[in-house]
């Protein structure tokens, strides 16, 4: 029987997946590559592009390659990092911060650009992480069509499972090109998302960790 507790644990859950179908896997990323090369070839004629021109002829092809192989393959778990973990030997107890993690994702509402930073941070309970790993975290859940609210959750609950702890913070501060690019056209705006948890919901440390990525 399931009680409340675990529907919620398992809304919790659903909210942090992305929409990706369970046979996403079943294609090699070469037979990805292909299709989507036929595919985006068959867009580019409808537009009214000529093909036969040598600067655009090969564009179906390195689109299909930058989708499964760079901007999306955070949709593939095979890609997720493998984290590091080393004893905090020091006896560090403060909050660790790394800011200005460079952002690149897609939004899945238009297929273009969100581009940002992201600060994080978090307080050893008892492990630290290899600093280039919190990068390349960071890249795995923003190479996925992505909304900014759910990768601020995935990044902050990726964190956790790695270090097995709950002191996260997390800040995400992004442009997006669905609002600067095309209808509004507002070049001057970006958004804001942030995810605290553990020791970080405390007023002070929060205080303390933003005044931190804002120096």
């Amino acid at each position: 029987m399931q009680t409340k507790e675990t529907a919620n644990s398992q809304s919790v859950k659903n909210n942090l997946d992305n929409p990706i179908r369970e046979d996403a896997f079943e294609l090699s990323d070469s037979e990805k590559i292909g299709l989507i090369e036929g595919h985006f070839k068959e867009i580019m004629h409808i537009l009214g592009l000529d093909l036969a021109d040598e600067s655009i002829q090969n564009t179906p092809s390195r689109v299909a390659k930058m989708y499964v192989q760079e901007a999306f393959s955070g949709i593939n778990p095979k890609n997720r990092p493998k984290i590091t973990l080393f004893e905090n030997r020091y006896s560090y107890q403060e909050m660790l911060v790394e800011k200005n993690i460079t952002l690149y994702s897609y939004c899945e509402h238009h297929f273009v650009p969100i581009i940002g930073k992201v600060h994080i941070a978090y307080i050893s309970g008892g492990t630290v992480i290899g600093l280039s790993k919190i990068n390349r975290l960071v890249q795995f859940y923003a190479k996925r069509p992505q909304v900014q609210e759910r990768l601020t959750n995935q990044i902050a609950q990726g964190l956790k499972e790695a270090l097995n702890s709950a002191d996260i913070a997390v800040i995400i501060d992004a442009a997006h090109l669905c609002v600067a690019s095309r209808g509004i056209k507002d070049t001057g705006t970006t958004t804001i998302t942030a995810h605290f948890s553990g020791k970080f919901e405390n007023e002070a440390v929060k205080n303390q960790f933003i005044a931190l990525t804002r120096q």
